[in-house]
Order: structure tokens, then sequence, then C-alpha cells
């Protein structure tokens, strides 16, 4: 595991400096090999199905790890539009002319080498290797034990296709075992990064026992509030997309939150409309007394399901449903349903979330749908990146600075004077 580490940093050193037109060669050759394998990759599939369907895994990770024709037709979809993304390495944030002679730059550059502990979800294992790549990242890659075929066949599609576009060797690797993320975890003198996607607890466990900078994408507690003014049936549109059209994604409704002036009117056709799509809501007294639904605890309240469930809270107004959702949420993604802009301002600027949304489904909030070609998850943290993590977030900087012969010594004895003017100029890259 140390060799394996080692020579992925050796690896990523080179791979920052390669250029913008043989990164995006090496992703239309993983796309195209992709498209050629999906027979072997399918096949590999099913036999991670079948075995997770005789050990009773849960029917939301049974979705999650499903990687059929058409999810793969949307991977490949994701790769040519990160093609098309500008290179987020080399860019110039700022440019100052300390002295005549005398020019510094901020300019982005890759992190280095990122460990990725992610989910059952094998796209993501695509996803996740070609924003690495496309960023000029290293990556070490330790995806679900029940996705185990999968990764590995998706593993050597991405290795051979970058080699044979001409990517260093050995920027890519795929662990597989609980203990090679244990040696992973104390290994700070190569890892840069590492992104644990799960659970809260998952996400401390990761935080506690590694001194490498951890970037958490844990648990989507997202929620909902319905306000007195809110159009009925935009509400029901909104939130029965938002709970159902992927139950198992971490940005899937989870909190409903309704205000007591349109609870009588909305809650009764919200629970016929989702009782058609077979989702269980569960509430607090007042829900309960208006649609016949089971009462919820006060555990509810900070559970993520990602099943067909739904708890629901009747609340006095706009303070008490933010209150709700900076007590309970994850700081995932919360959206408001109103008419009235200056509400909508108001909840997106005080709920401490790093996605908050007005009049939309909380399942906008994903890497691909923001334009950012894909995403290694969705960070709740507020260091670095926040939100979907794409290429942006995947790139820090470095200072360059440009000399002709100064030395400090000549401004300590004011020989010589600082000028701190700002340029409007791009790094020389030749």
């Amino acid at each position: 595991m140390n060799e394996l580490a080692h020579r992925v940093k050796d690896a990523s050193l080179r791979l920052a400096g390669v250029g913008t037109d043989r990164k995006n060669e090496a992703l239309a050759q993983i796309a195209e090999a992709l498209k050629n394998s999906k027979e072997k990759i399918i096949k590999a599939n099913r036999e991670d199905l079948l075995r997770s369907k005789q050990e009773n895994l849960p029917e939301p990770l049974l979705k999650r790890l499903n990687f059929d024709e058409a999810k793969i037709e949307v991977v490949i979809d994701g790769i040519f539009s990160l093609i098309h993304l500008d290179d987020p390495v080399g860019k110039t944030l700022l440019s100052t002319k300390l002295d005549d002679g005398l020019e510094l730059y901020k300019v982005t550059c890759p992190l280095g080498v990122i460990g990725i502990i992610f989910e059952s979800r094998p796209d993501a294992m695509v996803q996740i290797a070609t924003l690495c790549l496309k960023s000029g990242n290293g990556a070490l890659l330790k995806g679900g034990v029940e996705a185990r075929e999968t990764n590995r066949v998706l593993a050597e599609i991405i290795i051979k296709a970058t080699e044979k576009a001409g990517i260093p060797s050995n920027w890519f690797a795929l662990l597989e075992t609980r203990s090679e993320v244990s040696e992973m975890l104390k290994m700070n003198q190569y890892i840069d990064l590492i992104i644990p996607r799960g659970s809260n607890e998952f996400v401390r466990y990761i935080k506690e026992n590694s001194k490498i900078p951890v970037m958490g994408h844990s648990d989507g507690i997202c929620h909902c509030y319905v306000a007195e003014d809110a159009d009925v049936n935009m509400a029901i549109k909104i939130v029965s997309d938002a709970k159902t059209e992927h139950v198992a994604a971490c940005n899937a409704l989870e909190t409903l939150l309704v205000h007591k002036k349109i609870a009588p009117e909305f809650l009764p056709v919200l629970k016929e409309s989702l009782d058609n799509k077979n989702v269980e809501l569960i509430g607090c007294s007042e829900t309960c007394g208006l649609i016949s639904v089971t009462a919820a605890p006060e555990e509810d309240w900070k559970t993520e399901y990602l099943d067909y469930k739904l708890s629901v809270k009747i609340v006095t107004g706009f303070d008490e449903a933010i209150e709700h959702i900076n007590t309970y949420g994850s700081g995932h993604t919360d959206i408001i349903i109103t008419p009235d802009k200056e509400k909508a301002m108001q909840f997106m600027e005080y709920v401490d979330s790093g996605n908050t949304f007005w009049n939309c489904s909380t399942r906008f909030s994903d890497g691909f749908r923001y334009g950012f070609g894909a995403e290694v998850g969705i960070s709740t943290n507020k260091l670095h990146a926040r939100g979907p993590v794409g290429l942006e977030g995947l790139v820090i900087y470095k200072y360059k600075l440009l000399g002709s012969g100064q030395i400090v010594g000549d401004y300590t004895t004011r020989s010589r004077t600082f000028k701190h003017e700002k340029m409007k100029k791009e790094f020389p890259l030749v």
C-alpha cells in the first residue's frame, strides 16, 4: 500500500504538467472504451446485483448499485460535457506588479493526490476519476464492496484508456479492502485530501483517524418549506419530484415544513399524491390531526431515509422554519416554495446550507446539473469547497513570482520601494 501511494504521488506530480488537449484526449478515450465495453460492464454489474440481493441488501442501495446501459450512456454524456469545460488548472487569479521587473501571479494548480471513499454507485467511480484527471490530480479510490466486480472492470477500462492517451501511468488506483483504507488515512506524506462520502458517523470517523485534510460529504437531510402563500399545485409538483424522482440520492427531500395557514388545504392533497407513489408520511402532532399519518419521533427530524418516507412538520412561520432547518439539517440542500421574492431571498440568506433554492426541487443540487460536468461529492464543509464539488473544487493555487535580479535588502534599506500595482495580465505560460 505504501509503494502504491508513492507511485500515485509521483504520477500526480507529472500529471500536474499535462496540457489540456492531452487530458481531453484521455477523457475521450475513456468514453470510447466505456461504449465498447458495455456488455462486459453490465455482466459484472449483474454479478454484483445478484450477490447483493442474496445478501439482502436494502432496496435503496440496490438502486444505487444498478449500472445498466442507460446509466452508462449518462456517464458517457457526462464525460463529453467535462471535455467541453475549461481546464481549471493554470488560471490566473491575481496579478500584481510589486516593482518594475518583479511580477506576482496567483495561479491555480492541482491539489495533488486525492483519496476518495464512496458508496455503491459505480457511476461515481467514473465521475470521480474523470474529474480528478481533468483537474490534474492523482486518485486513490475505494468503492463499496457491493460494487466490487463492476468497479474492477471500470478501473481497468479507465487505466488502459488513459495510458493509451499518454497520461502518466499510476495516476489512478483502485482500493478494495478496509485495511487499505486504514493505511491510506495514515499516508499524509503522499495524500493531500480525503473525500469520504457517507453518513455523519463515517465522516466523523475519517476525520478523527487521519491527519490528512478531509472534505466531508455526509448526510443529505434536505428540507422544503411550503410558505403560507405557496401555490399548492406548484408545491405538490416540487415536493413529489424532490422526494420520489430518486429516493436513494443524497439530495432527495427528507423533511417537509408547512406553514400552519396553508396546511389544512395543502396536506390532504399532498397525501393523496404521495400515496400514489407509495411514500410513507410521518408527522408532528398537528400534522396527525389533519391527515392520517404516524407520529414522528424526535429522531426522525435528523434522519436521512434514502427511501419512500417523508417527515412532515407544521410550523407557525418563517422564523420557526429557519430555526428547524438550521437545528436539524445537514447543510446540504434546502428549499422554499413561495411567490414572495423578498421572503425567498431571506430564506436563502439565513439558511446555513451549501445549497438554498427558491421554487424548485432539491434534486437540482448536483454537479452535472450545475454544469460542472460531474461531482466528486457534495461538501457540507465550509473550507475550500462547498456544495457540489466539481473541477473548481479540486484545484488550489500557488504564487509565482517573476523577477529580474531583485533582492529584499534593497527594499529593507529603502533604496527601492514597492509599487503593488494591480495588473490585468495572465501568467506567461511560455
